[in-house]
């Protein structure tokens, strides 16, 4: 079924989109049909195969916090530069990295550069370490373990890596 079907998600994704784009008619489903089986089959040799996102439960729970620390380092954020007290101590963080694949560590620097007040900046050569700016610093161990236990930790359980 693999070698005829490579990757039935992709097909069933080409042609709802094909369908929604050109209309519901029985020539648009036949085509729709064709490119769907067509296109994933000849991409599938050049695909890489990334970790899975698995436990849904789980990835729901990550975009919530995430929301939530979006939210929060705003109003964080805003109130330091706004503030009386623009005293602000910034500097960049080695992060080591206990997070593997190509996949999981991008979702990590993107989470990472999504809240406000840090922003990845690299990874190493051998992604064992993760470059982040941060506006302020008041402890690096702090920012370390926080990011270790909101983020990587989860992620970790999301691609079982």
């Amino acid at each position: 079924m693999k070698a005829v079907f490579p990757m039935p998600l992709h097909s069933a994704l080409l042609l709802l989109v094909w369908l929604l784009l050109n209309g519901f008619s029985a020539g648009q489903l036949v085509l729709g049909l064709f490119l769907g089986w067509l296109i994933p089959l000849i991409t599938a040799p050049y695909t890489d195969h990334q970790s899975r996102a698995g436990k849904p439960l789980l990835i729901g729970r990550y975009i919530l916090r995430l929301l939530w620390d979006i939210l929060v380092s705003n109003i964080e954020v805003a109130r330091r530069v706004l503030g009386r007290n623009r005293k602000l101590n910034p500097g960049f963080i080695a992060y080591p990295l206990a997070l593997t694949g190509d996949f999981p560590l991008t979702v990590l620097a993107s989470t990472i550069s999504l809240t406000p007040g840090t922003v990845s900046v690299d990874f190493s050569e051998d992604k064992r370490w993760l470059y982040i700016h941060a506006l302020h610093i008041d402890s690096e161990d702090a920012i370390i373990s926080d990011i270790r236990q909101r983020y990587e930790q989860p992620l970790r359980e999301i691609f079982s890596c």
